[in-house]
């Protein structure tokens, strides 16, 4: 049964980062691809960044981000640790949210528990 959790939330001033991780387990991580979303209150959830599951290779995967992520925040893997990292930078109020991490494959999905960003000073 996949299992996902989430870290690496918190507190932190505009203007400074964060990396989240993504610990999955209970399955093959190397075939999925993987997803971090975010959802702030009173907003729908929005997709944020996406890893395909880059196959055979340890650190392998095309990725893509929303417009407010790019050139800010950057998605990789790492398939020997089962884990999948979201690199915040440049950070600002408006990404305070609870960021999500979810694991892809054809027709499933499996969501983690999610972990809370605030940026405020």
């Amino acid at each position: 049964q996949v299992q996902i959790v989430e870290s690496g939330g918190g507190l932190v001033q505009p203007g400074g980062s964060l990396r989240l991780s993504c610990a999955f387990s209970g399955s093959n991580f190397n075939i999925y691809d993987m997803e971090w979303y975010r959802q702030a209150p009173g907003k729908q959830r929005e997709l944020v960044a996406h890893i395909t599951s880059g196959g055979m290779t340890s650190y392998g995967g095309m990725t893509r981000y929303a417009d407010s992520a790019k050139g800010r925040f950057t998605i990789s893997r790492d398939n020997a640790k089962n884990t999948v990292y979201l690199q915040m930078n440049s950070l600002k109020p408006e990404d305070t949210a609870v960021y999500y991490c979810n694991a892809v494959l054809k027709f499933r999905s499996f969501w983690g528990q999610g972990t809370q960003v605030t940026v405020s000073s």
